[in-house]
This record gives structure tokens, sequence and C-alpha cells, in this order.
């Protein structure tokens, strides 16, 4: 029996009609820690994001255009239907519920892992067609016999030194601001905002240093709720001497439970089992946790820690660069093992405490999924022709990288040159952005489109995300894209966030130049306002080899020299003589 089947027969003694499982945790994290990975345990999909519904006689699962491709191959077989996320002709999970769930029917899923407003929109479909909501069964512990243990990793704190503000005054910010609201509460339940905010670090989800954990701020206390067995005593003396209460992580709802007055929450981030603990006396400000900004804007340490970061992520990238075009062809080299030899490259640098995210190498066809992952299965191996993209990043004492390159291993077709053109063309036209205060991604996010759209190309994902500061490598509220509540954040100094248009042709091949920028002041004027523009702070070559030179205009080739300039400049202090002979070459004027 598969376990979507055994999922049926738990649901029916249940008396459960539909039971829906998500991709997130307790905490809406983006990725996850295995204990919470049942949506890939039912269906197979391996993908970071997706929502599984599971009807008794049909089931549904709902992804996004990076994993289009990844889905339909791993759902092959398994009676579990596709639903492409905002494409026409595909209804959203909430329509399909809306249509398909009616009267006196039962929809259940944990509520620990769904947030407040994805349950109040359930809640509100319920009351109209007239059909029950249970939230507090876990099927999957019927279901799940051998499921992971949640993670019991030490944590640790982040030096001041790197991050450039202590736990004491990130917490007079946040008193200020629950001052300005007229709040008594501010409950924080998203795993990157309460390590930055309390500046420990964890290992309890993988490529992301956080930990599984809990916060409630006062005017005059600040909790921690956490496994009391993560903490050593160095961790509990200097929480302690920053003013922060420990709690064992299960006392959350208990405490919600004595709230009064008023309190500040994001329900986009809090679930709604620990919601539900809060009694209906208190008034609930619902808003970005405020934490969520500050962090996202980089003071000077954090900046000046981030280049440093930066440059030794360029000299490791670098030697891969040159290894991978002198050895293709001479060794076996194959997606998984190029993987491997990168992050031995980057362990060898300062500071250096692991990837920031599972490493996607990708050779031809397998780059036209966003997020292709080798197996042992789909491995394959390097020839001295097409391209291979990688797209990569660590995480440092110092800063978290992103960086993704598509290198050019041998001939390529003249589709494949121009395509690798318009990716930089559409690269530039963003990095070059020179915009007024109050800009938000949204607004932006036609520079990197255009130069595709013009050739009647798109891709079906972001341009840009924010990126945290050792921490997690997607990091918001700041986000590149046409559309969404992300995207329409206003776009200020300090914040730091990616540069990745890219062109993915099924069955072909696929493309992505990504970068990191960091937004800063430009000009300023009585008449216009305050300009703002980006700065480019990964250093690495772009390949000149999948170049057509004819389709760049004059002011993208001196994009393109500039930006190369800098790369050797900044890099080659650090390389080795036959290292910066190979950069010398790679960065070459065009």
């Amino acid at each position: 029996m598969s376990n979507l089947e055994k999922l049926r027969e738990v649901m029916k003694k249940e008396n459960i009609n539909y039971y829906i499982i998500p991709s997130s945790d307790s905490h809406q994290s983006e990725y996850v820690a295995d204990y919470f990975k049942g949506r890939e345990f039912i269906s197979g999909f391996t993908g970071s994001s997706g929502t599984l519904l599971v009807g008794l006689d049909k089931a549904y699962l709902w992804t996004d255009g990076r994993y289009f491709i990844q889905a339909a191959k791993e759902l092959l077989g398994t009676g579990i239907e596709l639903m492409k996320m905002a494409i026409p002709g595909y209804p959203s999970l909430e329509e399909w519920i809306k249509d398909n769930v009616k009267e006196d029917k039962v929809l259940g899923f944990d509520g620990r892992v769904v947030s407040v407003k994805q349950y109040e929109i359930y809640k509100a479909i319920a009351n109209n067609n007239k059909f029950k909501i249970v939230m507090d069964k876990d099927l999957l512990e019927e279901v799940w016999l051998n499921r992971p243990q949640l993670p019991k990793y030490k944590i640790f704190n982040h030096d001041e030194a790197f991050c450039g503000k202590s736990t004491k005054e990130k917490l007079e910010e946040v008193r200020k601001n629950m001052i300005n609201k007229e709040a008594d509460s501010f409950i924080l339940s998203s795993l990157d905002d309460i390590a930055w905010l309390y500046n420990i670090r964890g290992n309890d989800i993988l490529f992301n240093p956080v930990a599984l954990s809990y916060a409630i701020i006062t005017r005059n206390e600040a909790n921690l709720y956490i496994d009391l067995d993560k903490l050593t005593e160095e961790v509990k003396t200097k929480l302690n001497s920053q003013g922060v209460n420990i709690f064992n992580y299960n006392e959350i709802e208990e405490h919600v439970r004595t709230i009064k007055g008023t309190v500040l929450l994001d329900k986009n981030k809090l679930n709604a089992k620990v919601f539900s603990a809060i009694s209906k006396e208190v008034r609930v400000i619902d808003e970005l946790n405020y934490t969520t900004k500050l962090k996202a804007i980089k003071n000077e340490t954090e900046i000046a820690s981030m280049e440093k970061s930066q440059v030794r992520d360029g000299v490791a990238m670098v030697r891969f660069m040159k290894w991978l075009k002198e050895n293709v062809g001479k060794e076996k080299i194959s997606e998984i093992s190029a993987a491997k030899k990168l992050t031995s490259i980057r362990a060898e640098g300062e500071n250096y405490k692991g990837d920031s995210f599972n490493t996607i190498a990708a050779y031809k066809e397998h780059a036209a999924m966003m997020h292709y992952s080798a197996t042992e299965k789909t491995d394959y191996e390097l020839k001295e022709e097409g391209m291979f993209l990688v797209d990569s990043g660590a995480q440092y004492l110092d800063g978290t990288t992103d960086i993704t390159r598509t290198f050019i291993l041998g001939e390529i077709t003249e589709e494949e040159r121009r395509d690798f053109t318009l990716v930089l063309k559409s690269h530039i036209g963003l990095a070059s952005a020179k915009f007024l205060k109050g800009t938000t991604g949204m607004n932006l996010d036609i520079l990197a489109r255009g130069p595709l759209w013009k050739y009647g190309i798109d891709y079906k994902c972001g341009t840009g995300h924010g990126i945290g500061f050792f921490l997690n490598v997607h990091e918001g509220p700041q986000s590149i894209r046409p559309t969404g509540e992300a995207a329409a954040t206003v776009l200020e100094a300090g914040m730091v966030i990616t540069n990745e248009p890219g062109v993915y042709k099924e069955g072909k091949y696929g493309i992505r130049t990504e970068n990191t920028l960091i937004v800063e002041k430009y000009m300023a004027s009585e008449e216009s306002g305050e300009f703002y523009k980006f700065r480019t702070i990964s250093y690495c070559p772009i390949d000149l080899d999948g170049l057509e030179l004819n389709l760049l205009t004059f002011e993208e080739k001196e994009w393109l020299n500039n930006y190369h300039k800098t790369v050797f400049e900044k890099l080659s202090p650090y390389l080795r003589e036959d290292e910066v002979e190979f950069l010398k070459k790679a960065t070459r004027e065009v």
C-alpha cells in the first residue's frame, strides 16, 4: 500500500474528506527540517514549495513555475494531479476548495503548519460552503512510522563583531515600535527573525543556520522558547546578560494564553494552532514582523562583513571556474562531483560554515529545471560541449552568498549563444537601474524581463530575492517580481537583493546569470527628490565564451568591462600567479 493510500485509510477512520499538507513547518519556513517533510513523504515531490490536497478519491499538488518540469516527473504514476500555480486553466487551491468542498464535508490539516492568514481563508470558504474544518489532527503521525525526530542541534552565539548590534540594542528598536503601535506584547515565530534578534544561530534546518523557537517580547521582558537541550552555558549566559528569559519550546501556547491588552503579530508567519490560544479579549494588530524590516536593512558593520565574505566567495568561484574549464573532457566530471568540488573549495575559506542551499549543478537540458538537484540516477557526465549552470552559495560567519554562472564547456548553438547574451542584457538592465526613493521591486522587474520579452521569452519565477546575513538565503520582505506582496515592498538603502534573470527551454537548456546587489543612495535634487542605485557585490567572471557581442550595446559592453575590471581588482590579490593569469583572460575587455 502506498503512503497516499495509507493516508486515505486514516482519513476514513477520522471522517475527514479532504486533507491538506503544505510544505511549511510550525514557523512557516521555506525550507524545513526532515520531520516536517510530510508533503514529500506522501507525494514523492521533493521541491521546496508546494501544497498537497488529498481527497478520498483524487489528490492534487499545487506548485510554482520553478518546479513544473520536476513535479511532472516526480508525480508520474502516483495518481496525484499537478496544478500549475498562476497558469491560466488551473484553479488556485482556494478556488478548488470553494468549487469542490461542499456542505457537510470535512477539511482537515495540522494547524501547526498552516499560517493564521491561510487558515482564515479556509475558514471563510468553510463558512460560505457550510463545511467543517478540523485543524487539530496530524494524520501523518499514524502513517509515517519512521518519521524523523525534531532536531536537537546545539545553538551558538553570533558575534557582534560581525553583526554590529547587540540583542539589547535590537530589543530597544523593537520596543520603540511596540510603543508607537500601543502594543503590550509581540509574538515572533519566524526562525530567521528570532535568530537575528537574539544573535543566535543553529543547525536545525539544512543550509539555514536557525533553531526551532518562538519569542514573546513585552515592554519589560524578552522570552525565548526553545528545546533546552540545545543550549550551552555560554549561550545561556549571553542571552541572560542581554535580558532574555529562556523557556521550553512547548511552553509557548501556555504563555500565549496569558497575554492581555494588545498584541503585535504577523498572520503570515504565526501558525493557526498558537494563534488559537490567544484570548478573544486581546486586541490583535496584524502586520509584517518589525524585525523582518529591521534585519533587511543591513547596518554598516554587516555591509562591511558581507563585502569580505563576497570577495572570499568570489575567489572560490574563480578557482572552481579555472578547474572546470581546464579539466572538463580530461577527467571524469559529473554534476554531482562538480558540486562537491565547489563545496570543497569554498570550505577552505575563512569563516565558512557550510553551503547556503543545495547546489544546483545542471548540465544541458537539466538546467531547464530551475531547481534541479542531481541524483545518482540523473547525474550527467560533463563533456566539452554545451552549457553547465551552477547556482550555489555559502554560509560564512560574516555573510551569506548566492551566485549563479552558466559556463560554456565547448560548442554551443546560435540559439544558445543568443539566449546567453539576452540573459546578460537582462541582468545589466536591472543592475544599471537608477530609481526614485519609494520604488518597489514590482516597478523594476520589467528592466530584467524587457530584453527577453522582445524575443517572446519569459521566465516563470521572480527576478530577485533578499538575502540574509549569515541567515536564510531567501529573505524578505523585499523581492523583484511582477506581482505579489513582497514585490510591493519599497526598496531601501542597505537592502540586499539578487539579480537573476534566466531562459529555460524544456528538453534543451537553461541559462541564468545571478549576482547579489546592495541598494545605495545615488543622488538627490530639490525638484525630484532622492534617488537610489544598485551596487553589485558578487565577484566572478561572466563567461565571455557564450556571448554574441553584436547583440550588446556600447553601454552594455561598458558595463561588462567595468564589472570585470572590478572583479579582477577585488580578487587578484588573493589568487596564485596561475589563477591571476586565468582571471586576466576571463575578465578581458570586449
